[in-house]
């Protein structure tokens, strides 16, 4: 949708009986992935480098959840080299204006409304609340004139050197990592967190030894997030015999965002493959499983990074 006409779609859009925002969005993310590659995902850059987590230009805030990867995967697909957002409104009150002809991305916000319902054992009315999901439609800051963009410095090297808001962050979290072996995992009968030597990281054309070793570490400490005496995310009630699938998308997820709010580069995995596949099924057989997985995802790394401000 172009930015002729957005403002108006913005005030009728989300009223629509017709528009389904979670199978919207759902979709796009499906068909991101799916044209992504074996070993890439629509939330790991092309070209290196990290993505910021999305910010909107009005309040300042980052996105959260499902929106995250729904602006992601937008920056994604058209190169956009800005992480800051806003709808069409909001750019116009920043004093910048969306180009015509620019194509608007997906996020969604919930809203609450209050109504009454008759109470099933006295008769007697009483007030209920509702949640509902609204759909909003933003533009991208290259995809505005009047705001200035800030380039993004890449590194140069493939070296191991530690990365210092990296080490503080792990360091914060208080958790239990075993530097041993070659394989990485979390082990909850132990709650310890097991990664491969720093030596055995060598890097990717798009990431460096030290990039691949701590969006690594953040993946093991997302499921490490979840031990019961932490977040306790129990998903079986949820999703049954998928839970252990869709846990390792939360954890790919929330690596992602905690990755982002570090300024690193989140490494392709080899194993990602044999995921990808049930992943897509969860996601075409249930709409709203992607809110989840992003929602629960974005509560273990927002909690990670609390770790470190109560750590200071």
């Amino acid at each position: 949708m172009d930015a002729a006409t957005i403002w108006q779609e913005e005030k009728t859009m989300p009223r629509s009986t017709k528009f389904d925002i979670h199978q919207e969005i759902t979709n796009s993310i499906v068909d991101a992935i799916e044209s992504a590659g074996e070993f890439q995902l629509p939330w790991i850059k092309n070209k290196g480098g990290s993505f910021a987590r999305p910010v909107n230009i009005a309040s300042k805030n980052p996105y959260n959840g499902v929106n995250i990867l729904s602006l992601w995967v937008s920056a994604q697909a058209n190169d956009f080299p800005s992480n800051v957002w806003g709808t069409y409104r909001q750019w116009q009150l920043s004093d910048c204006q969306v180009r015509k002809g620019e194509k608007s991305s997906l996020v969604v916000f919930y809203k609450t409304i209050n109504f009454e319902q008759q109470n099933e054992k006295t008769g007697e009315a009483e007030q209920g609340e509702r949640m509902f999901a609204r759909a909003s439609r933003v533009f991208n800051a290259s995809q505005v004139d009047g705001f200035e963009i800030e380039p993004q410095e890449l590194p140069d090297e493939a070296t191991f050197d530690p990365i210092t808001k990296a080490e503080a962050f792990a360091t914060a979290t208080k958790a239990i990592i075993e530097e041993e072996g070659d394989r990485a995992c979390f082990i909850p009968s132990k709650d310890i967190i097991k990664m491969p030597e720093r030596r055995r990281f060598t890097g990717t054309d798009t990431t460096t030894p030290a990039e691949g070793f701590y969006s690594t570490l953040c993946h093991e400490l997302v499921h490490w997030s979840g031990a019961k005496n932490r977040l306790d995310r129990d998903l079986s009630g949820r999703f049954g015999t998928e839970s252990y699938a869709v846990e390792e998308l939360i954890a790919e997820l929330g690596a992602a965002f905690l990755c982002g709010d570090l300024g690193i580069a989140l490494e392709p995995r080899a194993d990602h493959a044999c995921y990808v596949k049930n992943w897509l099924q969860v996601l075409k057989n249930d709409k709203k499983a992607i809110f989840t997985a992003a929602s629960k995802a974005s509560q273990a790394a927002n909690w990670l990074i609390d770790q470190e401000d109560s750590y200071s």
